[in-house]
This record gives C-alpha cells, structure tokens and sequence, in this order.
C-alpha cells in the first residue's frame, strides 16, 4: 500500500476514533444528567433505567470499535495494515474505504462470521 494511501486510512481512522471518543463521552454526560434529573416516580426510574441499558449497550459496541481502531493504527505504524488477520492477503482497498479498521478480507469475514471469530 502507497504511503498516501496510509496516511488517508489513518486520517480516516483518527476522525472515527475522535468521534467514538465523544460519543462515548455525551453517553456518560446523559446517563448523568438522567440520573440527577429528580426522578419522582416508578415510571421515571424505569424510564431511566432503560435508557442507561441503552447508553450502555451502545457505549460498550463503540468501545470494541474504538479498540479495533487502535489495532489498525498500530498496524499501519508497524506496516502490517491492510492484511488479513486470517490469510494474511491484502484487504481490497475499496472494503477499507468503507470500514477502514476492517480485520478480514470479504472471505475471511464471511468465514470468521459462520464461526463466530471476532
């Protein structure tokens, strides 16, 4: 891969990163504010309650995206990015373009996802 082409994934990499960061970040600040919101009632409290599940669940499916991108980043500083975890062939530039922390070609994907590698 082309060192211009590296330096776009990175870009690409460091804006999702810094995206998930916040995301991660408002759901913290929610989950506060609902928590110091005054909840009166059974009702609020369950309102409550469901949207933390919520904010949490979503939090923790960031998070593992947010670890799948530092892996990428370490990868293209060691020059590894852009090759399956699995047949360690190239990754098609066009499925990068797409989910630039992908860790599988199109094949292993569909390989890893009937047995359940993640």
């Amino acid at each position: 891969m082309k060192q211009s082409e590296l330096d776009y994934f990175k870009e690409l990499l460091l804006e999702r990163k810094e995206q998930i960061q916040r995301n991660i970040n408002d759901a913290a600040n929610e989950i506060d504010g609902l928590r110091q919101s005054g909840a009166t009632d059974e009702f609020d409290f369950a309102s409550i309650s469901a949207d933390e599940e919520l904010e949490h669940s979503i939090s923790a499916k960031q998070q593992q995206e947010l670890n799948e991108i530092d892996q990428s980043l370490k990868k293209i500083e060691s020059g590894i990015y852009g090759i399956c975890d699995m047949c360690e062939d190239d990754i098609d530039i066009e499925r990068l373009k797409v989910k630039p922390h992908a860790r599988y070609c199109i094949t292993c994907r569909e390989i890893a996802e009937k047995t359940i590698i993640k």
